[in-house]
């Protein structure tokens, strides 16, 4: 198991255990804890959970809308057959709206005018500010002519822009550093929905940080992740607990050796066995049995970041070797 999900799993542990649950203005309480902090070595492992599947065409996706096309226009996502902002959305009359589920049918709570100039959009946010204040060119110049400048900072949040942006940015500040020719960065999370936004977020910058590298002659460095309300909604906390379990098997296993492994896969797979239990643990011994890791690739013949392939094939950018544990469900608060 990757250190990865066994410090993530800890924080989901910390949550359920001896967090606070709170409202909220989504109107699904809340479970969370004020603050947490993570620290990841990337010349030693590419950060992507496999305690459940991670769909990380779409989360490399989103981060090149951000700082690569610069976009706020969901529609360049859904070419992409990305839908992860689908809820977000501008409707095509300028007026965003946000539902409850109640009786098997989406129920109206609020509506904000944005005017048609917005349709289609998440308003100024994100991709927006990124092109508006040239975040990403700034950083690639310094990163290039002034690797020592202590000031490489990109945010997200612009308090100008507030009003205007359908959902002000949740990660929502970097500060970057090269030391001995690695490329660090430091990520800021104002708000952290730990089952669906962290895994994508950690992934993102993980692979933003590694573009970013390899396109300024460095190599990738640290990262490290500041979150401030760390929380998981009510009504995802099934899914968590079956996702520790998955944590679990995969734990129970990992210090078995090679040959006993094979045996246990072996006889599992000639073996009448509850499905589920048998699918959980015929994947788990898949991921041991892997030589390698995840790993992230990225074309060598690419030496500018805004010439990586950004299509939903990623031609230039690749996660190989990536086993899972399966798809977990969870439900979204708007």
């Amino acid at each position: 198991m990757t250190k990865w999900d066994k410090d993530y799993l800890e924080l989901c542990k910390k949550i359920l255990t001896s967090g606070t649950e709170v409202e909220n203005r989504t109107g699904i309480n809340t479970i969370k804890v004020p603050s947490h902090h993570f620290h990841f070595d990337l010349s030693e492992e590419f950060p992507i959970l496999q305690t459940k599947q991670l769909f990380f065409k779409n989360a490399i996706t989103e981060i090149l809308w951000i700082y690569q096309a610069q976009s706020n226009d969901v529609r360049w996502l859904h070419e992409r057959n990305n839908h992860v902002w689908d809820e977000w959305m501008v409707d095509p009359d300028g007026i965003y709206r946000t539902y409850k589920n109640g009786d098997g049918e989406k129920i109206l709570t609020s509506e904000k005018e944005f005017g048609k100039d917005f349709a289609y959009t998440i308003g100024t946010a994100y991709g927006w500010i990124v092109n508006k204040y040239k975040l990403t060119d700034q950083l690639l110049n310094a990163l290039k002519n002034n690797p020592t400048d202590r000031r490489l900072i990109m945010s997200l949040w612009q308090n100008e822009w507030l009003n205007t942006a359908v959902l002000p940015s949740c990660v929502w500040s970097s500060e970057w550093d090269v030391t001995n020719g690695k490329l660090n960065a430091w990520v800021h999370q104002r708000s952290c929905d730990v089952p669906l936004g962290l895994p994508f977020n950690v992934t993102q910058y993980a692979t933003l940080l590694t573009l970013l590298a390899k396109s300024s002659g460095l190599e990738p460095g640290t990262l490290d992740w500041s979150i401030k309300d760390a929380h998981i909604y009510v009504n995802q906390v099934d899914g968590i607990k079956e996702q520790l379990r998955k944590g679990e098997i995969l734990s129970e296993l990992e210090n078995d050796s090679i040959s006993f492994l094979k045996e246990v896969k072996e006889t599992l797979l000639n073996t009448t066995y509850e499905e589920k239990e048998k699918e959980d643990f015929l994947k788990a011994i898949d991921i041991l049995l892997s030589e390698e890791k995840p790993y992230l690739w990225v074309n060598p013949e690419i030496k500018d970041f805004y010439d990586y392939d950004n299509s939903r094939e990623l031609k230039d950018i690749k996660v190989k070797e990536y086993k899972h544990m399966g798809k977990i469900k969870f439900p979204i608060a708007q």
